[in-house]
């Protein structure tokens, strides 16, 4: 029987997260624990050891995504307020063929927001989708400039991100995207850049890195999972609210990681050039953060090179690193 939102409802929001195992997923659950206002439910493929520290505070439930009943059984269990969508497949290994991508990002994230229309729960989905969707400007990108990628997550992402646009709008469902450009901290690792960079420093061995002209925009996960918490706070503005979360900087891709271990007085042997880009990875990626500093009140506050040696701290304590200030100036 489902439960009657109006009798008798706790203050306590529940929400359901997926992708709790990944970076963001992790940081967000996290500090949502950390906030003890919530009751939470995170549905997870695999489960690490690390997420034992948050067992008292988040249900844990077996899951996988992809079977269609066991995630309207969970749905109709739940009954949440509030689900932010941060499974995704495509960043961190293993990584599956193209179609397999395609598949899970746009597939799962559709059968999850079905839920909320099927039951009638009028719950608010946040989608966790990324700066990679966009059609590159040469500039900081906003909120309304165009979705249009061929970059294979950003365009498994785009289609999820566009889908839920048009669902949120027929149904009239509450809907907000949240778009992360880069971001690292506790939890990050697979093949992405700032955990190769640790490792590199504490093995010794030469990383092969493109030249890094690309121009990026870094932030620290923690900053990212606080912008999320804000969104599930904030007041509803309308069917759908957009997002682009970053520093703002647009900084190359070289100078940013040279600064960051400067920062850090790390030395990891890097060999620029040795890579080749991405074909369909852009030259310049940054976000313009005016509307979320405008709407969420939200700006970053963490340093880029916090956020670095939180990682190190977390995955290679022996690493001797100079701690960085843990807020902004």
């Amino acid at each position: 029987m489902k439960q009657d939102r109006g009798a008798g409802r706790s203050e306590r929001k529940r929400i359901l997260v997926t992708g709790g195992s990944g970076t963001l997923g992790f940081n967000v659950l996290r500090r949502l624990a950390d906030a003890g206002r919530y009751d939470i439910v995170a549905p997870l493929r695999t489960r690490h050891a690390k997420l034992d520290s948050l067992s008292e505070h988040v249900q844990f439930v077996d899951h996988e995504l992809s079977d269609a009943i066991h995630t309207a059984q969970i749905f109709e269990r739940v009954n949440p307020d509030v689900i932010v969508h941060c499974a995704a497949s495509g960043l961190r290994p293993p990584k599956g063929s193209w179609f397999d991508l395609m598949h899970f990002n746009v597939e799962s994230t559709m059968r999850l927001f079905q839920m909320n229309c099927r039951f009638d729960h009028q719950s608010h989905f946040i989608y966790v989708s990324t700066g990679l969707v966009y059609r590159e400007q040469g500039r900081p990108l906003r909120e309304t400039d165009p979705i249009e990628t061929l970059h294979p997550y950003g365009a498994s992402k785009a289609a999820g991100d566009s889908m839920l646009q048009a669902a949120a709008a027929e149904f009239k469902r509450r809907l907000t995207i949240v778009r992360p450009f880069a971001f690292t901290g506790a939890h990050d690792g697979g093949e992405r850049l700032f955990p190769r960079i640790l490792a590199a420093a504490v093995s010794g061995e030469v990383l092969p890195m493109t030249e890094g002209r690309q121009v990026r925009d870094f932030c620290a996960v923690n900053d990212i999972a606080r912008a999320v918490e804000l969104a599930i706070e904030a007041p509803q503005a309308g069917t759908t609210e957009k997002y682009n979360l970053g520093s703002g900087l647009s900084v190359p891709l070289r100078s940013l990681v040279e600064k960051v271990c400067a920062e850090l007085e790390i030395a990891p042997k890097i060999e620029y050039g040795a890579v080749k880009m991405h074909p369909f990875e852009p030259m310049h990626s940054v976000a313009d953060i005016a509307h979320a500093r405008e709407v969420l009140g939200w700006q970053p506050e963490v340093p880029l090179a916090r956020a670095v040696w939180e990682l190190g701290q977390e995955q290679y304590p022996a690493l001797k690193m100079k701690e960085p200030c843990p807020l902004h100036a």
